[in-house]
């Protein structure tokens, strides 16, 4: 389980082992949630047109939704193929953390071994966030309703 899996992290590498690929996370987290985030509220008001206070038809949620989840993605693939190539790299293999990594990946794939998986990960972002902020909005408007 997973206190098994930090116990044997721990005993190899100590601390660092635990946490190792923090800031790749970060590095792809960030800038994603900023795309995911302002792409679906752009959208969102964009579909709902003016003065529409907001209201979305389901559909124009999940294409808002779906869109988003896409937008999310395109941003964040090169660094999520670093981040899980380092978290998942023998101890020791890249001191110089993701630097190594993305050095590795140029030289031995080219540019485009940064969007490894990039098709598969874009046919299962439309549904997955459209229905992810459609459940979003179904309980919002769920909890207005006691406000």
């Amino acid at each position: 389980g997973p206190m098994d899996v930090v116990k044997k992290l721990y005993k190899q590498g100590g601390i660092a082992s635990i946490y190792r690929g923090t800031a790749a996370t970060l590095l792809r987290d960030i800038p994603a949630s900023a795309a995911y985030l302002s792409v679906y509220e752009y959208l969102k008001k964009k579909f709902a047109g003016e003065g529409n206070a907001g209201k979305l038809s389901p559909g124009a949620t999940l294409m808002a939704g779906g869109l988003a989840g896409m937008a999310n993605w395109s941003v964040c693939i090169p660094a999520d193929v670093l981040k899980s190539r380092l978290q998942t790299a023998p101890e020791g293999k890249y001191p110089g953390g993701i630097r190594d990594v993305l050095k590795e990946v140029l030289r031995q794939e080219g540019p485009k071994g940064l969007f490894k998986g990039f098709a598969p990960v874009m046919l299962r972002a439309f549904p997955a966030n459209a229905a992810c902020f459609f459940g979003l909005e179904l309980a919002l408007s769920f909890f207005r309703m006691f406000i």
